[in-house]
């Protein structure tokens, strides 16, 4: 089954090769690397959501493919993963658990507003601007 998703995915996307990405499984897939890729590119003090980030990488509908990519990115990648949030700037983390609590204190030291495990509106990014 993972090889037809990644078969599937190289079939959308053109392979993009970096010089600097780990190697591993999920790096050898077109589609996470293009939403690492975005990911990156959301800037300070900023949120977006997981659809807009797939959207941006050519993936529409894949708002979970976005979820699955930041889960499995490596820790040397340095990701901001904590700008991106579910729709609607909702943090997407039960509240009660470590990382609803980090990616909330994150995005407040990048002088994001969090209330109620939601981002202010003004905060949100549509990637297609950039």
């Amino acid at each position: 089954m993972a090889r037809a998703a990644k078969m599937t995915a190289e079939l959308f996307l053109p392979l993009r090769a970096k010089a600097s990405r780990p190697r591993g499984p999920a790096s050898d897939n077109p589609a996470i690397q293009a939403i690492w890729d975005v990911v990156g590119t959301i800037p300070r003090g900023k949120v977006s959501t997981y659809g807009a980030v797939a959207r941006a990488a050519g993936l529409p509908g894949r708002a979970r493919l976005a979820g699955l990519a930041l889960k499995v990115a490596p820790r040397q990648l340095h990701l901001p993963w904590h700008r991106v949030v579910g729709a609607g700037g909702r943090i997407v983390f039960p509240k009660t658990s470590l990382q609803h609590r980090e990616q909330a204190r994150r995005l407040r030291a990048e002088r994001v507003a969090v209330q109620n495990g939601r981002v202010g509106r003004s905060h949100i990014t549509d990637l297609e601007t950039f």
